[in-house]
């Protein structure tokens, strides 16, 4: 038997529902952000500032952003690019495979869908690097369809407000937030609520410290007033083993190779010692064989190409573009024989 809570659909919970709507909505209009990707609905640009903001700090991709649509502000100008081009524009915004993904998406849109970014979300997941998400945020924010979805901002702030304190854990099932989610969008205005839920969740509603007093909200959550002692009484993180640090892994010189390549010039890239040398100062000090695996993994993700000697004298036309990962001869070939480029 499903359990009775405020978030049911009996006549008190739909005088919630009003109440909440109203109150996250009035809340968005006096304090939303003025964000660049919130000024547009073409849905080329609603994508890629979706693609650029999971888990990317807002502050941090705006620059990204617009510096990225300044060279692509189009879907058929980032279709007709190389992917290199895509790559050095990305720049260090990191999330590299995200691009790789974007690219292919240009493409597949402009040969399969007329060069318009589909509206139905179901069609949207079907091209790559697109989970439930982004298709659900294009299809509103894009779209303007009343279309419900969240993020982790908007299932905080619905569990909070509906089933309760979400600490130590949730307590709802995610049926019953998706189920919620789909309710609460008011016919006509999908755009703004759920605008308003992902701005409440990222500004006032936050994991750690939610500005419980003065919420417009307190009336009607029913965390509150529970939320604050539930995360005061949360047990502290135990100390463990000192971990690496971030410059000692392979995430962070992946980004430094990446960076370096950009850099170059020559379409037929550096060689493997040649990107160790330039790599000096930013890394720490960094063996062949490390290098050579690094760069074999970006290939793998689409990012760069690894061309082993015997392959030189092959013309860069006649490589495709997806050709497959370098592995044929690994154990054998010479660390410093190796090739590197963007794709």
């Amino acid at each position: 038997m499903p359990r009775k809570t405020r978030a049911s659909g009996d006549r008190k919970g739909r005088k919630k529902d009003r109440a909440v709507r109203g109150a996250l909505l009035s809340w968005y209009a006096h304090n939303a952000r003025d964000l660049p990707w919130r000024r547009t609905r073409d849905p080329w640009r609603v994508l890629v500032s979706e693609v650029m903001l999971q888990q990317i700090q807002v502050k941090r991709a705006i620059p990204f952003y617009e510096r990225f649509l300044e060279r692509f502000p189009t879907v058929e100008a980032m279709a007709g690019a190389p992917l290199s081009d895509a790559i050095r524009i990305w720049g260090d915004l990191g999330r590299y495979r995200r691009v790789v993904s974007l690219h292919r998406t240009a493409r597949i849109v402009v040969e399969e869908h007329g060069g318009l970014v589909p509206s139905d979300p179901e069609v949207l997941l079907k091209l790559p690097g697109i989970g439930p998400y982004t298709a659900g945020a294009v299809a509103c924010f894009a779209y303007e369809g009343d279309v419900p979805f969240f993020d982790t901002n908007m299932h905080r702030v619905l569990h909070r407000v509906f089933f309760g304190p979400d600490a130590p854990a949730a307590t709802a099932k995610p049926k019953e937030i998706r189920d919620l989610a789909s309710r609460l969008v008011p016919p006509g205005r999908g755009w703004a609520w759920n605008q308003a839920v992902m701005e409440f969740g990222a500004l006032r509603c936050t994991a750690r410290r939610p500005a419980c007093p003065g919420c417009p909200l307190r009336d009607h959550c029913e965390a509150s007033p529970k939320m604050l002692d539930a995360l005061a009484a949360l047990p502290r993180a135990q100390k463990t083993a000192r971990a690496p640090r971030y410059e000692d892994t392979n995430r962070f010189l992946r980004g430094r190779v990446l960076a370096r390549l950009r850099e170059e010039e020559d379409p037929g890239g550096l060689p493997l010692p040649e990107l160790a040398r330039r790599l000096q100062g930013e890394a720490a000090e960094v063996e062949p064989l490390r290098l050579k695996a690094v760069v074999e993994s970006l290939e793998r993700d689409g990012l760069a190409r690894v061309t082993p000697a015997a392959e030189r004298s092959v013309s860069p036309q006649a490589v495709a573009e997806e050709r497959a990962p370098y592995a044929a001869g690994a154990e054998q070939e010479d660390p410093t024989e190796i090739r590197v480029s963007l794709p």
